[in-house]
């Protein structure tokens, strides 16, 4: 009897889809039933080669080598993840297999999980996808029964290889080259370093900062206060404050108009990984990471998003699941419900997946047992779906403007007619916001009664104050994802599909590269470049810093998913940049080339990178933090001879690979010995052997 096989991204989903296809059978690796069987991936089993793979040349880092760009990709599966992937290619060519599922998170990377895979197992087999936005039973089995060709997600699967082959390719190139050019270890990456750059440039801003005061000149007859403009001049502004201080004024303009505040949208990724941070502190990767294990516990909707809105298929069901709201959320009773449910609908602006949402099955759940972090995450979800179909919040301002000596002040206030959605967002805040942020705290003000048009107040009391220009903010996660999401958003037309740099699934691991890389680091909530990471930025030419162009890149992936564009045009852009980036890394000048040089004296170079090797006081070691190459100076193989290793070797060793040594010592013969020593590598460690060079014949 002929199966299907399904490949999971991970083993708790597996095992979701195997309990819904009645697969109950366990195996080593995978789990089987009458009709399937179900494995998955653990992740990414496979990553692109190193270039060392491709020749072993490219184990020293030489700039003369470069460009790297290989004519034939090839793939390797990680070494902790062998047996699972034999496990997968002995199922995937399993005679009785007929076809395959693709059953890996619905969005560009599961379709680069699944596909290298599929490659390498070396299989040829049909292939169907199932595409979900929720790992309800419900969801899941109408999934398995709409399923579609994997042909028709062609151009997905094509911009999320294209995506990671131009990401390895401008980052192997890129670090290589300005690492051997600066002797020095500088990684570059397509989305990492324009990140970095705009880290660096506030930073800039920052420390150059020089306050400026300006000044106002405040009004009171007792009652109102009004205010000036502000005012570049002290002294211009004690002469006003001396002119007006004990005259009249006269009330010019009195404004009294309804207004109103629609209600936020629902979240996407990078929204609710803003105010998560905002509110409880999280970093974007530990509330992707809590987000991912709520999917797969069957409590949210797929949190790789980038939509703010659902479909019009879905409206009874969003009703259903708002009006159950109140069960999840203590602070919301049935009274403060809404109906804007046509609100957060919009086809045309959901691609792939609509808005994050709760699931039926939470409300059946409930949330109690839940750990904090995550019950702060699920009600932070579901306060946002109440106030987002929630009524409006509308509110009565006021405007006054008083003249005094030939000068306008001015006055607002803001009277709360009806609070609308605004009433969860408070109780929400209070309950579960223990620190709410200060520019969060809304004042409201009010315009006391009894002024109208051509009221004269007398006397007056006028005061100056001053006040001082304050510099830009640091970044914290919240104002870097925004950041990175609007990056480059100006150069672009109205009609651009705008992504910024990353995606929504990807800004979170790069903010964490730059961390753990040592370029950025956290402070508080801050974000700041590092020492190492301002220099790598003032090094690193515009164009690869350029916040534009790697948006751009987005937007032509984007294009590519909708077949507008085509593999070879995009990758013939990312090849003719790595030919430009070596062009100009060619033209650097000797003496720009030594700036990260200190009066460290250098024994040669690294044959694993290429960076300058210096010594310490137990070896000699890569200037490369990255890098583990390190000759030490006791060690194994000369300790049993008993000698050490000196300079003078270390140095013939890292420019020949040989040295001779004399004074050797053999415990078996009892003597000493010359030979020379060879220095050769295996998995980038050192490893030495002996010859003995021949007598020369008399």
């Amino acid at each position: 009897m002929s199966k299907f096989l399904v490949i999971a991204e991970k083993p708790s989903v597996a095992q979701s889809y195997a309990k819904n296809l009645s697969a109950y059978k366990r195996e080593d690796g995978y789990l089987e039933g009458e009709s399937c069987i179900v494995s998955w991936c653990l992740g990414h089993l496979a990553e692109y080669a190193q270039p060392e793979e491709y020749d072993p040349k490219y184990e020293k880092w030489q700039f003369d080598d470069l460009p790297i760009l290989p004519e034939a990709w090839k793939l390797k599966v990680s070494k902790d993840k062998k047996k699972q992937f034999e496990v997968i290619k002995t199922l995937m060519n399993r005679s009785d297999v007929e076809y395959l599922v693709n059953g890996c998170d619905a969005g560009r990377e599961g379709e680069l999980i699944f596909q290298r895979v599929y490659v390498l197992a070396g299989c040829r087999k049909p292939v169907k996808r199932l595409w979900i936005s929720s790992m309800e039973d419900a969801a899941i089995q109408k999934g398995f029964q709409t399923m579609k060709s994997e042909e028709e997600y062609k151009n997905l699967c094509m911009a999320a290889v294209c995506r990671a082959q131009a990401d390895w390719l401008i980052g192997m190139n890129g670090t290589r080259a300005y690492t051997t050019r600066y002797f020095k270890r500088l990684v570059v990456g397509r989305v990492q370093t324009p990140t970095l750059a705009m880290l660096a440039e506030r930073q800039e801003r920052i420390e150059h900062f020089q306050k400026e005061a300006f000044y106002k000149v405040a009004l009171t007859d007792g009652k109102l206060t009004v205010v000036s403009e502000n005012i570049a001049n002290e002294e211009a502004a004690e002469l006003l404050a001396a002119l007006c201080n004990g005259s009249t004024a006269v009330v010019t303009q009195m404004k009294k108009e309804r207004k109103k505040s629609f209600p936020p949208k629902l979240y996407d990724l990078t929204s609710l990984q803003r105010e998560a941070n905002r509110y409880f502190g999280y970093t974007a990767k530990r509330t992707l990471d809590m987000l991912q294990e709520l999917y797969e516990e069957k409590l949210v909707t797929y949190p790789r998003t980038d939509s703010q809105f659902v479909t019009e298929d879905m409206k009874d069901s969003v009703e259903e699941l708002v009006e159950k709201m109140p069960v999840l959320l203590s602070f919301v009773d049935y009274g403060q419900l809404g109906h804007g449910i046509k609100r957060v609908i919009n086809n045309a602006k959901v691609s792939d997946h609509h808005a994050i949402l709760p699931t039926k099955e939470v409300v059946e759940k409930g949330i109690a047992d839940l750990p904090a972090d995550k019950k702060n995450l699920m009600m932070l979800i579901c306060q946002q779906l109440v106030q987002a179909t929630g009524e409006e919040y509308l509110y009565e301002q006021t405007d006054i403007t008083v003249k005094c000596q030939e000068h306008d002040f001015k006055a607002r206030g803001k009277i709360p007619v009806q609070m609308g959605f605004k009433e969860v967002e408070k109780a929400f805040k209070q309950l579960c916001v223990k620190a709410e942020p200060v520019e969060e705290k809304e004042k409201e003000t009010s315009i006391p009664a009894g002024y109208e048009e051509g009221m004269r107040l007398f006397p007056v009391k006028a005061e100056k104050t001053t006040h001082y220009t304050s510099p830009p903010k640091p970044f914290n996660e919240d104002t870097l994802l925004a950041a990175m999401e609007t990056a480059g958003n100006k150069e672009f037309d109205s009609e651009t599909e705008k992504k910024g740099l990353g995606t929504p699934a990807t800004r979170a691991s790069i903010i964490e590269k730059l961390v753990s890389s040592g370029y950025a680091q956290r402070k508080g909530k801050q974000i700041l470049p590092s020492t190492e990471g301002k220099e790598l930025v003032k090094v690193m030419p515009e164009y690869l810093k350029s916040a534009v162009m790697t948006a751009e890149w987005e937007n032509q992936l984007l294009m590519m998913e909708k077949g507008q564009i085509t593999d070879t045009q995009f990758m013939g852009e990312i090849t003719s940049l790595v030919r430009k980036i070596l062009e100009v890394c060619r033209e650097i000048p000797e003496e720009e080339r030594r700036r990260f040089q200190t009066a460290r004296e250098v024994i040669g170079k690294c044959p694993v990178c290429g960076c300058d090797v210096f010594e310490g006081k137990q070896n000699f070691y890569c200037s490369n933090r990255q890098c583990d190459f390190a000759l030490w100076k006791e060690n194994r193989f000369l300790g049993s001879m008993e000698k050490n290793l000196d300079k003078k070797m270390a140095r013939e060793l890292l420019d020949k690979a040989c040295t001779h040594v004399k004074g050797l010592y053999s415990k078996k013969k009892d003597m000493k010995f010359d030979a020379d020593l060879l220095l050769t590598l295996e998995d980038g460690k050192p490893r030495f052997h002996l010859e003995f060079p021949k007598k020369k014949k008399k």
